[in-house]
C-alpha cells in the first residue's frame, strides 16, 4: 500500500498555504486529516467551505451527527478529534460513548438525532421508518433531516479519507468501543 505523507505548509500550493495559516491562528495548528486534504490545489478550501456552511443544526447536534457517522465508518481519527470537540462542546465521557454508539438517553431530541445518523450511515440512506417518525416527533423539521444527512457526507469524506490514507491521528485516541474493532 502506499503511503501518505502530511503535507508541510511549504508542499502545499500558495492557497492551501494561506488556508494552513489561517487554521493555525484559529485551532493553534493544522489537523492532520485537512493538511492530507491539502495534497489537493482544490479538495481543503472545497471542505472547509461545504464543512463550515450554515446549518440548522447547532454545534452540539453537529457532534451528535459527527460521532455517530465516525463510529459506524469506524474511523478513529474523526472520533478522536470528535470526541476532543464534543467534550469542548460540554459532552461527558459517558454521553460520548452512548452517542458514539447512536443513542443519547440523556436527552429525547439528541437521542432521535443520534439514531437517526447512525441509522442513515449504516443503511446508506435507506432510512428506516420509525427512526425518521421519531425524529420528527422529536421536534425536528424536514429542513433538519436535509441538514443532516448533509452533515453525515460532509463527515463521510473525512471517514473515507482517512481510511484510505491512515495519517497519523494528531488528537488524543480515542478508545474502541468493547467489542468493536477497527482496521
Amino acid at each position: 500500500m502506499s503511503t501518505f505523507n502530511v503535507p508541510k505548509r511549504e508542499e502545499v500550493s500558495e492557497n492551501n498555504q494561506a488556508i494552513f495559516d489561517n487554521l493555525n491562528k484559529a485551532l493553534g495548528f493544522v489537523p492532520n486529516i485537512y493538511a492530507t486534504y491539502a495534497h489537493s490545489d482544490t479538495a481543503l478550501e472545497n471542505y472547509l467551505n461545504f464543512s463550515n456552511a450554515k446549518t440548522s443544526l447547532s454545534t452540539k447536534e453537529k457532534e451528535v451527527v459527527n460521532l455517530a457517522v465516525s463510529e459506524v465508518n469506524q474511523c478513529v481519527y474523526c472520533l478522536s478529534a470528535h470526541t476532543a470537540i464534543g467534550k469542548m462542546n460540554g459532552f461527558t465521557d459517558e454521553q460520548i460513548l452512548e452517542l458514539r454508539a447512536g443513542y443519547a438517553p440523556f436527552d429525547t431530541k439528541l437521542n432521535a438525532l443520534a439514531q437517526l445518523a447512525k441509522n442513515i450511515t449504516e443503511n446508506r440512506g435507506k432510512t428506516d421508518d420509525a427512526v425518521l417518525e421519531n425524529f420528527f416527533n422529536a421536534g425536528y423539521t424536514k429542513g433538519n433531516l436535509i441538514d443532516t444527512i448533509s452533515l453525515i457526507g460532509d463527515k463521510t469524506i473525512s471517514n473515507y479519507v482517512h481510511k484510505t490514507t491512515q495519517v497519523p491521528v494528531d488528537f488524543p485516541v480515542a478508545q474502541p468501543l468493547e467489542g468493536v474493532l477497527y482496521s
